[in-house]
């Protein structure tokens, strides 16, 4: 079975930046079987859905996720997360350290940056607005823009991480700052939306691959073996939080997540969906019948659940359970 691990890592000066010509551009292959394949991440352009994943596949769903279309992207390579600063513009990154840029709510996508010879993969991107974005990744990467993503610095060295441990996720706490999470229970959080940053000690030393917050600081953390954590003051303390699974603790590893409307659902490995109704202080679990790893998931305006994962695209009701496999 597929591990969180390869969910996550299929994967000084400015990063020399490449011209759009410069960089090797074949575009995404399109096929009619595309949301049934590898996706691992999926996030809101205003009403639409957009997921992003294996051989450069982004897909749009314009109606809560029952059909989806493939989009016109200039890569093949895997695409590891995605995000949008409002219904028009967005940003995903992957292997290679590329960058890719929309500016039409993820129709058609365009290169703004990559760096084959880092043989790092980028592994979460976040923006701030329309100019301010960081991307996390592989052996400690960290790079930012200030300009939309015309161009790129390497800001590795703001960290307290010279051993180079992967950096997994990173995730905007509301009225708290920026928190990421990775190898060996790093943690890194900051407060001046990443200029500096503040080493956390963790609560568990190994790798975490998911963080999550709703309100001023309020954390949620996650990772192998179904390690979850909460801090309820910005990462300054923590309570680890057991989930059982049929009477035992849970030990699939969690992949991803979102807050709903009425709590958090957190995927991962064995076809895992842990849901709360409390805001992230104890979860149920299930697992789903296929048992297919899951890396992310959304919620549709209908209040369903759409999971991505190994094998595409799933539609499930508000406890994970299977509504039906989109094609």
């Amino acid at each position: 079975m597929f591990s969180c691990c390869a969910l996550m890592l299929l994967a000084c000066a400015p990063l020399p930046l490449l011209a759009a010509s410069d960089i090797q551009a074949r575009d995404s292959i399109q096929s009619p079987k595309a949301a049934t394949t590898l996706l691992l991440d999926i996030t809101e352009a205003g009403s639409r859905l957009v997921a992003a994943g294996d051989r450069g596949h982004i897909l749009y769903s314009d109606d809560a996720g029952s059909s989806w279309t493939q989009a016109r992207v200039p890569t093949r390579q895997m695409l590891t997360a995605i995000h949008f600063v409002d219904a028009q513009h967005g940003w995903a990154v992957g292997h290679d350290a590329l960058v890719l840029v929309t500016r039409d709510g993820g129709l058609t996508w365009t290169a703004q940056h990559e760096d084959r010879e880092r043989e790092a993969p980028l592994l979460d991107v976040w923006f701030a607005d329309l100019r301010h974005g960081i991307a996390v990744g592989a052996y400690g990467a960290l790079i930012e823009t200030t300009d939309g993503g015309e161009t790129w610095n390497d800001i590795s060295d703001r960290l307290d991480n010279e051993d180079g441990y992967h950096l997994n996720a990173i995730s905007h706490i509301e009225g708290s700052g920026l928190f990421i999470v990775g190898e060996m229970g790093s943690m890194f959080r900051s407060t001046d939306l990443g200029q500096s940053w503040e080493r956390v000690e963790a609560p568990y030393e190994g790798s975490l691959f998911g963080v999550l917050g709703e309100r001023p600081g309020v954390v949620l953390a996650f990772g192998l073996r179904g390690h979850l954590f909460r801090s309820d003051d910005f990462g300054t303390s923590w309570k680890q939080i057991e989930v059982s699974d049929e009477g035992r603790p849970l030990r699939s590893g969690l992949a991803g997540g979102v807050f709903t409307e009425s709590g958090v659902v957190i995927v991962g490995h064995g076809g895992a969906v842990l849901t709360s109704g409390d805001g992230g202080r104890t979860f149920s679990v299930i697992h789903r019948g296929d048992r297919r790893s899951l890396a992310s998931a959304m919620v549709n305006e209908r209040g369903e659940l759409v999971l991505v994962g190994q094998g595409g695209v799933y539609l499930a009701d508000a406890n994970g359970e299977e509504l039906a496999k989109k094609q």
